[in-house]
């Protein structure tokens, strides 16, 4: 009888089993449990779901059980319980759990980044260079390696003992994000620590546009804004984030508007002069070809199900 030995993985199938364990501890009375830990989320969902549009902001996003995938323009991630996912800009995504069931629930946690937090690291020391990646994509998906794993685990048990958490806490994120920077995503998330570099002069556009997106844009000035020039300008943003500038505009009104529709119980018209439309007829247009019906319809059908989308998602689950 032949026999394949299993290679070595240094323990790693051991590590995720004990991070799965913590995780489903967790999410075992609450499917959306309350934790102490500042900018962490864990989740757990009982069923596949639907394409679900939103913002992805940057964080990094881990599955203990089940699959998830990720639409970003053409491109598609998907990943599980052997990978993360790491985007370092806000993204505009179609997101889909793929792999949960009631006996088998999906379940995952994801940690906020902050790119103030990724430059200090790329400031403060030399750093081992990551493995380089053809992508220019502010999103890539690494795989899970036992130091990692190691690290996430100290920061979950940490929610034992909230006393620690606002003095070890920090400190245990620094280590996981050393990981990250070192590991096969890092080169996604240094571009955008660089200061000086093409993403974080395309961050800085994406800030503008977040904090203005209801005024009238003009890509131009933008580009100046950004100190690039204006081709230079209209390559990086969209190799960064797979739109152009107008689109993810353009996204940001349409997912603000629904926001306002469902929320603040704006009607149509004034929904769409809320977040800078100049004709409701264009809104309706644009909005039926992004979410697949009319605003109207969409909000009805929205308010009869329990799946309400956030306009943006912190840490997406």
């Amino acid at each position: 009888m032949n026999t394949q030995e299993r290679p070595d993985d240094g323990g790693l199938e051991d590590r995720k089993l004990r991070l799965f364990e913590r995780i489903a501890r967790w999410t075992d009375e609450s499917d959306d449990p309350k934790i102490s830990i500042p900018g962490m989320r864990i989740y757990k969902r009982r069923e596949p779901s639907g394409l679900t549009r939103y913002t992805h902001q940057p964080s990094l996003c881990f599955i203990v059980q089940g699959s998830k995938r990720i639409i970003l323009g053409t491109d598609e991630y998907s990943y599980g319980r052997d990978s993360y996912l790491a985007t370092s800009i806000d993204l505009p995504i179609v997101a889909q759990i793929v792999d949960a069931s009631p006996e088998r629930p999906y379940m995952g946690f994801a940690l906020k980044l902050d790119q103030k937090d990724i430059a200090q690291m790329l400031v403060e020391g030399n750093l081992p260079e990551p493995s380089p990646s053809e992508s220019s994509r502010a999103m890539t998906v690494g795989s899970l390696t036992a130091p990692l794993v190691d690290a996430l685990i100290r920061l979950i048990d940490l929610l034992d003992e909230p006393e620690a958490i606002p003095f070890l806490a920090p400190a245990i994120h620094r280590e996981v994000l050393y990981r990250v920077l070192t590991g096969e995503a890092g080169i996604h998330l240094r571009r955008i620590g660089m200061r000086g570099s093409q993403n974080s002069r395309i961050l800085r556009a994406v800030d503008w546009l977040k904090s203005n997106f209801t005024q009238r844009l003009s890509v131009e000035e933008l580009a100046t804004y950004s100190q690039m020039s204006l081709s230079a300008f209209h390559h990086h943003f969209r190799e960064i984030t797979a739109m152009s500038p107008l689109q993810y505009q353009k996204w940001l009104r349409l997912q603000d508007a629904r926001r306002l529709m469902l929320t603040a119980d704006y009607d149509v018209t004034r929904a769409a002069f809320g977040v800078g439309y100049e004709s409701s007829s264009q809104f309706c247009r644009e909005y039926s070809r992004l979410f697949g019906v009319s605003p109207a319809k969409d909000v009805r059908k929205l308010r009869l199900s329990s799946d309400v989308p956030r306009a943006t998602a912190s840490l997406a689950g």
